[in-house]
């Protein structure tokens, strides 16, 4: 009797859990999609299993399969715009890689607008930043979106590409020191953390532990990336943009380094618009093109 009691509660207890624990929310399409470039929304998984992460899919007419291009967006340590940040789209950009034949995804990572949760990415202040941690945890999100996506019958499994911006683009080239396999190239448009510390152009939090933090990054990877910056961008200038990629390849980073035109009175902003991915499709097309890259070229 004792026992069976016991085992009774203990049913009830499990029933009770079951009942309170946060659903998994479904993934997969939210909608029939729409032109130019069959737009849909996406959920993919993050790294909290509670949450499902917003996203955009592009894609070209046809069944596929398509080879996949992931953007991954910028951020900011900044609480109250990261809750006002509109979806990221990239619409222009995503535009031009669909008409060459990519299905893109747009995922909205965690602690960002409708996808909200905990912001994974925080670096911390200035005087304990920890840019290889968030570089870590802005790439396990990619990695997450990637994986579920190339899971789909209408994407292949080879020939990835990633295209970063900004906090994005250091998950990026934080990613490539993981070879995650089918990844072909990966893309970064200013590519860092810290920078324009506290609203000053050229102002960077704790400098040298992002280079280090780079050359970290570097140390294994194995993937090619191209790192463009605009002429005027203030977050990430193209000296500093230098240093870092110089220090991603230092050991065994593929880096092809460019330095894109300026772009309107701020160029850190170039990958977002229309005339920015204009300006930037000679080294896109570079970069997408299959050609030997040497350590530390630029």
């Amino acid at each position: 009797m004792y026992s069976a009691r016991i085992v009774v509660a203990v049913a009830v207890l499990a029933i009770a859990g079951l009942r309170t624990a946060p659903a998994q929310p479904a993934l997969g399409a939210r909608d029939l999609g729409e032109e130019p470039d069959r737009r849909q929304q996406w959920l993919v998984p993050s790294s909290d299993p509670a949450i499902s992460a917003h996203a955009l899919l592009f894609r070209p007419a046809g069944e596929g399969p398509f080879p996949l291009a992931v953007i991954a967006h910028a951020s900011t340590q900044n609480v109250l715009h990261r809750a006002q940040m509109p979806q990221p789209e990239y619409r222009a950009l995503a535009h031009w890689l669909v008409a060459r034949g990519f299905a893109v995804l747009v995922p909205e990572r965690l602690g960002h607008a409708a996808t909200g949760g905990k912001y994974v990415e925080d670096q911390g202040g200035c005087d304990e930043a920890d840019y290889f941690r968030a570089g870590r945890a802005t790439a396990d999100e990619i990695a997450l979106a990637m994986d579920y996506l190339r899971q789909q019958a209408f994407i292949r499994r080879d020939g990835t590409v990633i295209v970063g911006h900004s906090a994005g683009g250091w998950g990026a080239v934080a990613l490539a020191g993981e070879n995650p396999r089918g990844v072909s190239r990966i893309i970064v448009f200013a590519a860092g953390r810290g920078g324009r510390a506290n609203d000053f152009p050229n102002q960077i939090c704790a400098p040298h532990t992002l280079i280090a933090s780079a050359a970290e990054f570097g140390a294994h990877a194995g993937i090619p990336v191209t790192w463009l910056v605009a002429a005027n961008d203030s977050y990430y200038a193209p000296a500093f943009s230098r240093r870092l990629a110089d220090a991603f390849a230092k050991i065994g980073g593929k880096v092809d380094f460019r330095v894109l035109p300026a772009y309107g009175s701020e160029g850190h902003w170039l990958p977002e618009t229309e005339n920015g991915v204009r300006l930037a499709a000679p080294e896109l097309s570079r970069a997408l093109t299959p050609h030997p890259v040497v350590s530390g070229k630029r």
